[in-house]
């Protein structure tokens, strides 16, 4: 058998995958199954926030998106899904930190990439 996480990266990425093409019941389906292969699946907890988000589920996706701050506190994404479903629930106190948060990582990583290009302007 594979390792554990691999499989749980596959199935969210397969989820990611059924939720685009409209099949919410099968992405769930494969985020379940992700989840049960390895609860530490980031990837599948920030899909989890994200579908149901789109789903109108703002309970469900704030508990998925914690469990992914837990495991990543420091992922741009993360912060800015937070930063979503905090707007959407009412509280913009805690929108605009994980909005800052998202802003203040995505500078950072923004710091630590090669510029891409020659830099010439002509």
């Amino acid at each position: 058998m594979g390792n554990p996480g691999d499989e749980a990266r596959r199935l969210a990425d397969e989820a990611a995958f059924h939720f685009a093409v409209g099949d919410e019941r099968a992405a769930l389906g494969c985020l379940d199954a992700a989840l049960s292969a390895d609860p530490a699946c980031f990837e599948a907890w920030l899909s989890a926030a994200e579908i149901h988000f789109a789903s109108r589920r703002l309970d469900e996706a704030l508990a998925a998106a914690e469990r992914a701050l837990r495991l990543r506190p420091k992922d741009v994404h993360v912060h800015t899904s937070l930063s979503r479903i905090w707007m959407e629930r009412g509280d913009k106190t805690k929108a605009e930190h994980h909005g800052a948060q998202a802003r203040i990582f995505g500078w950072g990583q923004q710091l630590k990439e090669p510029e891409t290009g020659s830099g010439d302007l002509a």
